[in-house]
């Protein structure tokens, strides 16, 4: 039995819709017969192909926010849309700083249960099931919504393969804002992108992640010219992030990145459970350690037990001689 509308909170960046709405799109259509967008933009209809494509047929947008922060005025128009008695089964939100923003304030508006931190839904009979990683990902909750909908739901990135339904373009309906005094004066001032050299360690194909094992800050350059001769993109486990050796930006894991990529490499990371939540998805994953009984074995498809400063020099050096 599938649920009759689902809404899913649309993000785009540049003009381009955020794979996690894409993934949430495609999960979105296995479980209600009808979805459904919101949207916080005044390019909505330059979107609407995209999101169509994914299997909504209409979004709900409020036009251009000017340059307020957006979880005010999208929570505010989700509300009255719902207290107009447009109401969906489930309202689906990306773990993004604008998702969680926007769950929250929702939650309060509306007075109902927001269930965070999901990577995995289903319908069980009419109701909505969502399955929760907890202990480090070691163990997995399933919980369920018993008050009236609609239902908030976050989830995490990477966990939905986004497909494209084939759908025409999406209809689209301007919803009022209302006014929320005070509370909506908060402005966008200012966008700062991190400067990267190839792909984001979001959608890199390729990962080469360093840990502890490396030793000292300066060997991570041995991670980063690895991912650069393998045109991936360089991770890190949070032992080193919280050393100071690199950005928090790069960080793989529970309170880091998700990543998918095709091939993972774990360099000197022995495999902490929340590293381990981070990366496990990974098509193939090839562990470097010098300690056999590292975790980290335990989830690899090839494992090399060796020195990682004697096994990356020559992997580096075999890839350039090519």
């Amino acid at each position: 039995m599938a649920l009759n509308t689902i809404w899913v909170l649309a993000e785009a960046s540049d003009g381009e819709v955020t794979n996690p709405t894409l993934e949430l799109l495609t999960k979105a259509r296995e479980l209600a017969g009808t979805v459904e967008c919101v949207y916080g933009g005044g390019d909505a209809d330059a979107v609407a192909g995209t999101l169509g494509e994914y299997g909504a047929t209409k979004v709900y947008a409020t036009g251009d926010l000017g340059g307020a922060l957006p979880g005010v005025p999208v929570a505010g128009a989700i509300a009255a849309l719902v207290e107009s008695g447009n109401v969906p089964d489930a309202i689906l939100v990306a773990t993004s700083y604008t998702g969680r923003d926007v769950a929250g304030r929702l939650s309060a508006k509306l007075d109902r249960t927001v269930i965070t931190n999901n990577t995995d839904l289903e319908v069980d009979g009419d109701k909505l099931v969502t399955t929760e990683p907890v202990f480090g990902g070691t163990t997995n909750v399933k919980t369920t919504f018993t008050a009236e909908g609609p239902h908030i739901v976050l989830v995490r990135p990477k966990s939905f393969e986004a497909e494209a339904s084939g759908g025409g373009s999406a209809s689209v309906e301007t919803v009022p804002v209302p006014d929320a005094g005070a509370s909506g004066g908060a402005t966008v001032v200012n966008r700062h992108v991190e400067e990267h050299e190839g792909p984001s360690l979001d959608d890199a194909e390729i990962v080469v992640s360093g840990g502890r094992g490396l030793g000292e800050a300066e060997k991570y350059e041995m991670v980063e010219e690895l991912a650069k001769l393998l045109k991936g993109a360089p991770g890190a486990s949070r032992a080193i992030v919280d050393a100071g050796w690199v950005p928090y930006s790069y960080q793989v894991g529970q309170t880091g990145k998700v990543v998918k990529p095709t091939v993972y490499i774990a360099a000197g990371i022995s495999g902490a459970t929340q590293h381990m939540v981070g990366m496990k998805g990974s098509k193939n994953i090839i562990a470097i350690n010098k300690d056999a009984e590292a975790p980290i074995f335990s989830i690899s498809d090839l494992g090399i037990v060796g020195d990682v400063h004697k096994v990356l020099p020559a992997l580096i050096e075999a890839l350039r001689s090519r």
